[in-house]
């Protein structure tokens, strides 16, 4: 809803239509908006803001309009960015994403482009005024430079494309690199120079890829030269090792990877072989990075089919991109292309320590959690705890900023029943008792998109790692600091863990375990199932250790057992634990001379 000024300013804009006799052109408003603004009328202003975009506005039109007028855009920027009004920091900012589309559209119009290209092949001035809309064409001008290039009918054209072709800059890389998976070698050997002549790093592993792999000795030569004008050291670097570099500045978002800011989307360039032309596929901004890595990963294995580390490095790149919320991957994936859960848990544990280690470093819940449990899933006691350099991953994410990281880990670590003691099998206890007793809210704030439903989730996967734990009398992870939790999670508000949380403290040599067990199994405000699970865990308490209870809790047990009142179920748990406690004869003697008829 709009505020009593602006209704007042727009209703102002209405009657001075009114009065002329005819609407106001899109020129009009668009310049009585800055006008406005300018004097510091941003009542009017926001009448006339509001006209502009009601009009639906052709954006290329609008663009122009901007560009006639760069000091009014300047203030246009300014009003967005100032924001001495809200409401028309708002309305100007709509008005600037108009202005980008149409910048946008104007740049990447195919039939402008074409026309680009063969003006090249004309006057000097007009290769210059050429090479200038084809350089801010970028990326999208390579696929007709290219065709242009390997169109036998256009040779004449050849030498001028070539000589422009360098000049396309950093964005012309990406498709150019695409390209080099091309059969005709004598536009192949143009590209090769032309990316030399850029002289910027992100061609450098195709480039030796070429070098490596190339089966003509003058493309080898070609690209050992361009290559030398980037860096002469990368030559003595392998294909596969700076692919693998590549990879990680894509990963992290290095700015000089970043697509053209006037789209909400980056081109992920292919050569089409059956066409014999480039093709992109659209990706949103979000995740484009990550899969930039993905592809300069598989470049690396391809390059040499040994470096694993390009293998931790794709699987990490592609838990980021799926963190984005992808509902769809992109069509080259295919329909049968597996989530990285899957590859994760495919892939040998040193791999996922290489991406678990990336993911801790970065501070990355979403692409720890992933690795995580797919670890939990595929490793064993030896290979959970490996080393990457001097960190363990794994038991570096103990000490996580997103509780169910450190959850996560720590049940990963208890599941496999480590035999040999590490440092921080504290830390494993620690996190494994606040996953029993987390709420949906915790005490602790933290980025993970807490619920009711994972803390449910965390507090049954910790309670069964833990009975798995006193179950094999595992010796190296201590439960007993998880006490206290225990006994509290007895009395828990969810009757699995209630009942789980029972049987856990039955296995712990301790008076309070065994009497917060019985305390559940006496009290009558309890559920059958919960008071039945109790005698049956306060039996295996009393086998493993022995009478710890307190007179009143005995007599009350024997209260139930004597009483015909008691459910015949409860009645007969409650007699297997009170046979388990082995208690003294005089206890056993009342029992049956009570039952006694004679």
């Amino acid at each position: 809803m709009f505020k009593g000024k602006t209704v007042a300013a727009i209703l102002a804009v209405v009657l001075l239509w009114l009065g002329t006799g005819q609407a106001q052109t899109l020129e009009d408003n668009w310049n009585d908006f800055l006008h406005y603004t300018k004097i510091g009328r941003f009542d009017l202003a926001k009448g006339y803001a509001q006209a502009v975009l009601q009009s639906n506005p052709d954006a290329v039109k609008l663009l122009a309009l901007s560009r006639a007028n760069p000091q009014g855009f300047e203030i246009l920027l300014r009003v967005n960015e100032l924001a001495p009004d809200p409401e028309l920091a708002q309305l100007s900012g709509k008005i600037l994403d108009i202005i980008k589309q149409g910048r946008f559209t104007n740049r990447t119009d195919p039939v402008i482009i074409a026309e680009e290209v063969r003006r090249l092949t004309s006057t000097e001035r007009g290769w210059f005024t050429a090479v200038k809309r084809l350089q801010n064409a970028g990326e999208y001008a390579i696929r007709f430079m290219l065709d242009a290039m390997a169109d036998d009918t256009r040779k004449d054209e050849f030498p001028n494309i070539v000589e422009a072709l360098p000049h396309i800059g950093r964005d012309a890389i990406r498709p150019l690199v695409a390209a080099l998976q091309m059969k005709n070698v004598a536009v192949k050997a143009e590209i090769i120079r032309a990316l030399g002549e850029i002289r910027y790093p992100q061609s450098q592993g195709y480039l030796k890829y070429i070098v490596e792999n190339d089966s003509s000795v003058e493309l080898r030569q070609l690209a050992q030269t361009s290559l030398a004008k980037i860096d002469p050291a990368a030559l003595k670097v392998s294909a596969a090792h700076l692919f693998y570099l590549l990879g990680e500045y894509y990963y992290d978002h290095t700015q000089s990877l970043t697509p053209a800011e006037d789209a909400d989307f980056g081109n992920i360039w292919f050569w089409d072989p059956n066409s014999g032309q480039l093709v992109s596929e659209k990706v949103g901004r979000d995740y484009f990075f990550e899969l930039m890595a993905m592809r300069a990963c598989e470049w690396a294995l391809k390059a040499d089919a040994s470096f694993g580390q390009a293998i931790g490095l794709w699987i990490a790149a592609f838990f980021k991109a799926e963190s984005a919320g992808i509902e769809k991957m992109p069509a080259y994936f295919g329909d049968r292309h597996a989530d990285p859960l899957v590859y994760a848990t495919t892939a040998g544990v040193e791999y996922l320590h290489q991406a678990l280690a990336r993911a801790v470093k970065d501070r990355n819940a979403y692409v720890a959690l992933g690795v995580i449990e797919a670890l939990a899933t595929t490793a064993g006691e030896k290979s959970l705890l490996y080393p990457v350099g001097s960190v363990q991953p794994l038991a570096a994410a103990l000490s996580f900023d997103s509780r169910a990281v450190r959850y996560s880990a720590a049940i990963a670590i208890a599941a496999a029943g480590p035999t040999k003691s590490f440092a921080e099998s504290k830390l494993v206890v620690r996190n494994l008792a606040q996953a029993l007793g987390q709420g949906p809210q915790g005490d602790v704030p933290d980025s993970d998109q807490w619920s009711q439903q994972l803390a449910d989730s965390y507090a049954l996967r910790a309670a069964d790692v833990m009975l798995q734990l006193v179950q094999t009398r595992n010796a190296v992870i201590d439960l007993s600091p998880a006490q206290g939790t225990l006994v509290s999670a007895v009395n828990d508000k969810r009757p699995e863990i209630r009942i789980l949380s029972g049987r856990i403290l039955a296995h712990l040599n301790s008076p309070f375990a065994q009497r917060a067990i019985a305390a559940v199994a006496l009290s009558e405000t309890n559920s059958l199932d919960v008071r039945k699970a109790a005698f049956e865990s306060l039996a295996i308490s009393a086998k493993l250790n022995g009478y710890m209870l307190i007179e009143p809790m005995v007599d009350g047990i024997y209260a139930l057992i004597s009483s015909d009142d008691t459910d015949p179920e409860l009645r007969g748990t409650a007699a297997a634990a009170y046979g388990a406690l082995n208690l003294p004869s005089q206890k056993v003697k009342d029992l049956i001379l009570d039952q006694a008829k004679s």
